[in-house]
């Protein structure tokens, strides 16, 4: 368990205690995020299953919940911290479920803009420029699919130079086969970002958190 830095107090199932005799729920209502970058909305907690297999992306204040309530473990923390009168704890950022969550086998992720560019990275999949649009690789007035395997995030010169023609037709070529994205790009889609401690989870290391536009 990683414990959270600067935090005075006792750390006990991952949570900072500034009093002794304050119990799991107690002196939690009004719990308020202060810190470094002031008080503002709630960000969110990447949720991993006791085999540290990504879950699912949750408020802050819910991983909270899922550690006073000693369902879960906290391995990364920010630099905020959730006060009350008689205690604070350190803002969740990666928690991890005490008992292991069977989870139902899950439909493919919508297709949408949105998604696309978080797969391919907001980059064109022809040119590597910073994308703009979507491109069917076979155009669909040539009988191509609204599917994932067809469907590739694109930059407007490129966009206006493919048309409707075939790849062979252009003489452009793919920076990667199209597919269907994986529990990444979910984790994605869901939070609008991803931070640097979540990538260790999600199977790609980077030096700083991946964002998402609209």
């Amino acid at each position: 368990m990683v414990s959270p830095d600067g935090i005075p107090g006792e750390v006990t199932s991952g949570r900072a205690v500034e009093q002794k005799g304050v119990g799991p729920g107690q002196g939690c209502r009004g719990l308020a995020a202060t810190g470094a970058v002031g008080r503002e909305a709630m960000t969110q907690a990447l949720v991993l299953n006791a085999t540290y297999e990504p879950l699912c992306v949750v408020s802050t204040r819910r991983a909270l919940l899922l550690l006073i309530d000693e369902k879960a473990e906290l391995l990364h923390s920010t630099d905020r911290l959730f006060r009350a009168e008689r205690v604070a704890f350190a803002e969740p950022s990666v928690v991890r479920l005490w008992h292991f969550v069977r989870v139902p086998y899950q439909a493919r992720i919508a297709l949408n803009r949105r998604a696309v560019f978080a797969r391919d990275g907001h980059r064109c999949q022809y040119c590597g420029d910073s994308a703009e649009n979507i491109d069917h690789v076979i155009p669909r007035s040539r009988g191509g699919l609204h599917a994932w395997e067809n469907v590739v995030a694109s930059c407007r010169p490129c966009n206006a130079r493919k048309r409707d023609h075939l790849l062979e037709e252009s003489g452009m070529r793919l920076r990667r086969p199209p597919s269907v994205p994986r529990q990444r790009t979910f984790i994605l889609v869901a939070s609008g970002a991803i931070r640097t401690e979540w990538e260790p989870y999600l199977g790609r290391n980077s030096t700083s958190s991946t964002s998402l536009s609209a």
